[in-house]
Parts: structure tokens; sequence; C-alpha cells
């Protein structure tokens, strides 16, 4: 089930793991490659160091026998500090006189470097001072940093250091890299998974299996894509086992018919020649045409049955076309008003006309028999409702009474053939109705009533002009 998921870890994997490995191998030797030059710099910084070092001292060496040399041949003035103005010495002369030391030099912070020569005597102090020319404290502070730079670089393991940060930081982008893909695996692979499952029941016969659809992306239209199969599918079906039914029930109903026909046939001829046949002086001719009279009724009756199943029986062909359905609800309805004037018949046409792409004739058929069932289950003060509307790429006309309406129990079969034993119904006016619904494109289905009795709504495929078909 995860067999998705798994093979894009593995690609990344696959497709990370190597360039890594070359970037490492490449990041080393460049670090190799730029550490030699480093190690060089470092190498010659330590001899510059040193060589500063040498040339420092020698420098502070001769300017101090030099000063000292001028300072006894008295070629250089002196600043006096006497010890009774002692409390007012700088604080460098202080040190001086307290550390008892007979001369001492010192180099000063001033612009150009300054070398002082100080020298005890017995009422004093006498400071001597020189420009040297050059900063020798900035040239020594120069020389403290190198060393200390050349003492870590032989501390510190450059090499390792460069390569554990490339791996650390490396591993970290990785790490969060591959965490990355298995969220978006899980995300890609859920779906997909649900997909599998859902063809599986599908294929399992399980044909009411409906998946969630909240994404908008390719695997979101996919899902969508398979509840609308799922739904085609689920509607075929019904409608292939419906139309098995009526399949068996019209080979009964052509059976039926010609038993029915052939025991027909001579009764109405006997009947008939037993009329003609009657003589003055024989049975009573009121009796005799009175039983007559009977006889044929019932025959009669038996022939509107074997009519109603040969109907049932038969395969029109369907010829479908152009249907101006308002047109044809209203002449239905214009048709049958006269047939039932003790019924309120009552339009709820949609506007601006409405055109479907089935058989009219069927159609008419159709409208025919649920105006007809409408008006007899209304009865006398009764109304009957017929409408019409656009329902997405159909056409629907329903058609709705005010009469007791429909058992829940008898909702299951509604649409089933059935005998029935009325004088003038056979039980299967619906049947015939959703057959002929079936043939032309649409369907015919049961609805909650407006006028709180029955209602029904045929669809029908809409016409589109600009196809020149449904």
């Amino acid at each position: 089930m995860n067999r998705l998921r798994n093979r894009l870890i593995l690609t990344f994997l696959a497709a990370t793991l190597a360039p890594i490995g070359v970037t490492l191998w490449v990041t080393q030797a460049l670090v190799e490659y730029s550490l030699g030059f480093a190690a060089a710099s470092e190498a010659e910084l330590d001899r510059v160091s040193r060589s500063l070092e040498q040339t420092g001292r020698e420098l502070y060496r001769q300017a101090c026998a030099s000063l000292k040399q001028e300072a006894d041949a008295g070629r250089i003035p002196a600043r006096e500090h006497r010890q009774q103005d002692r409390q007012n010495w700088p604080p460098e002369v202080a040190v001086f006189w307290e550390s008892a030391e007979p001369e001492a030099f010192r180099l000063t912070e001033a612009e150009g470097g300054e070398l002082e020569y100080l020298v005890r005597h017995a009422g004093g102090v006498r400071v001597f001072r020189t420009v040297l020319g050059v900063d020798l404290s900035a040239v020594s502070r120069e020389y403290s940093r190198a060393r200390e730079t050349v003492a870590r670089g032989r501390v510190f393991d450059r090499r390792r250091g460069f390569l554990l940060t490339f791996l650390v930081v490396g591993a970290a982008i990785w790490t969060l890299s591959f965490g990355i893909l298995v969220v978006v695996a899980f995300r890609l692979s859920r779906p997909i998974q649900q997909l599998t499952a859902g063809l599986d029941q599908l294929a399992a016969g399980n044909l009411a299996v409906r998946l969630p659809a909240a994404r908008d992306d390719e695997i979101g239209r996919a899902i969508q894509a398979f509840n609308h199969t799922a739904s085609q599918l689920e509607q075929n079906r019904d409608r292939l086992v419906y139309l098995t039914q009526l399949a068996s029930w019209q080979s009964l109903a052509r059976k039926m018919a010609h038993e029915v026909k052939n025991s027909l046939t001579p009764i109405r001829l006997m009947v008939e020649e037993i009329a003609a046949r009657q003589s003055p002086g024989g049975a009573d001719p009121a009796f005799l045409e009175q039983s007559r009279q009977i006889i044929v009724e019932e025959i009669e009756a038996l022939e509107r049955r074997i009519r109603a199943f040969s109907q049932f029986s038969a395969e029109p062909a369907v010829r479908p076309g152009a249907v101006a359905v308002n047109d044809l609800v209203e002449e239905r309805v214009a048709f049958l008003r006269n047939g039932h004037p003790e019924v309120d018949y009552r339009l709820d046409l949609a506007k601006g006309g409405l055109a479907a792409w089935a058989d009219e004739d069927l159609v008419k058929g159709v409208l025919t028999n649920l105006l007809e069932n409408a008006a007899e289950a209304a009865g006398a003060g009764g109304a009957v409702l017929a409408a019409t509307r656009r329902a997405a790429s159909r056409v629907a006309i329903e058609i709705h009474d005010s009469g007791p309406g429909l058992p829940e129990a008898v909702r299951a079969s509604l649409f089933q053939p059935t005998i029935t034993f009325k004088k003038n119904g056979m039980g299967l006016g619906l049947s015939i109705a959703k057959k002929s619904a079936l043939l032309t494109g649409g369907d015919l289905v049961a609805v909650p009533g407006r006028l709180g009795g029955a209602g029904f709504r045929v669809l029908l495929p809409a016409y589109e002009a600009n196809s020149g078909g449904g």
C-alpha cells in the first residue's frame, strides 16, 4: 500500500546521496588546495614576524644607546623633576622613582614614536627625550598580533574544522529536505491509496463507493472523475437491471397475448354465430341479447388487456429530435382537460421555452399516462400541476396531483410491471412510461408531491442548437 511513497523516498535518496558524495569529494579537494596556501602564508607570517622582532629589538637597542650617549654628552636638554615637587610628577616618573633603578628607558605613544631616558640623582629625576621617527610601540603590537595568529594556526586544525562544518551544515540541510519529502510523499501517496482502494471496491461490485474530493489538483480531478464514473456505472447498472426485468415481462406478455388471443377468436365467432341463428320460437331474444352483450363486453375487456400487454412488449423505433417541451405540455394538458372537466389543471412552465432531444411520440405517451393517473388520483375538485424547468444538462417535466399520495410500501415497486384486475387497468402504465423515458435517453422518477399527493419527474436530454443534438 505504501509502494509509491517508498519509491519516492528511494528516488530522493538515489538522487541526492550521489551528488552529495561528489560535492564532498570536490569540497575536500578545494579545502586541501586552499589550506595549502594558508599553510604557506602562516610560515611566511612566522618568518616575517620573527624578522620584525629582531629588527625592532636592534632598532630599540641602538636608539637607547644613542640617547644615553647624547644625554651623557649634554647635547640633549633634560626635564627636571625635583623631589620637592613629587606630588606633581607624571605617573611614569613616580613609578620609576619607586623602582629604585638608577636609569631606565621608556617608549611613549606620541605620534612618530618617542624614546625617554630616565636618570635618578639626589635631587630627583632627569628625563631625556628623543624622536625616533618609527612608532616602535605600534611595531610591537603588530608583532604580538602576528605571533598570536601563528600560535592559533598551530593549535587549530583548519582541515578538520572546515570539513566538520561542511558535514554538519550539509547533513542538517539534507535531513530537513528528507523530512519535507517524507511529508510530501505521504500527502501524495495517501489519496492515490484511497483511489486504488476505491477502484478495488468498484471492481468487486460496490458501485456505491465514493471518495472525498477535497483537493483541487490533478489528483482531486482524478478522484472527481472516479466518483462520476462510479455514479454513471451505478445508474447504468440500475437501468440494465430494470430493462432486464422488463425483458422478462415482455416475454411473458407476448406469450400471454398469443395464448389468450387464440382463445378469444373462436369465442367471438361462436357468439356472433349464435346471435345470427336465433329462431323465432327459440330462447327469449331479450335474454340472448343480454347474454351476447355481456359476453362481448367481457371479450372486449380481455382484448384491452391483450392490447396493453402487446404495447408493453413492443419495441418501438426511437426517432429523437428537437422537442418544444412547453408547447408539448400545454398541448397534452389541453387535450386531457376536456376529458376531466372536474379537475383543475395548473401550469408552471419555465420562461423562455425549453427544448429537449427526444422521441416526441414517446414523450407524449409518458405525459398522457402521468396526466391521466394524476387526474384519477386527484378526483373531482382536485388539482393537477404540470411544471417544466432546466436541470443542468437535462430538461425536467414534473406532474403533481392533490390525491392521497403514494404509500412508502408502494414506492419500492412503483415501476415494476404488475397485474391488476381493475376494469380499465392492467398495472403496466408506469412501467411502460418509465421504459419509454429510458428508451428516449431520459428517466422517470418519483418525487415529493407539491400539491400534497404524488409527484413524478420526467428527465430528458436538453437540446443544444449549436451541437445539433442532445
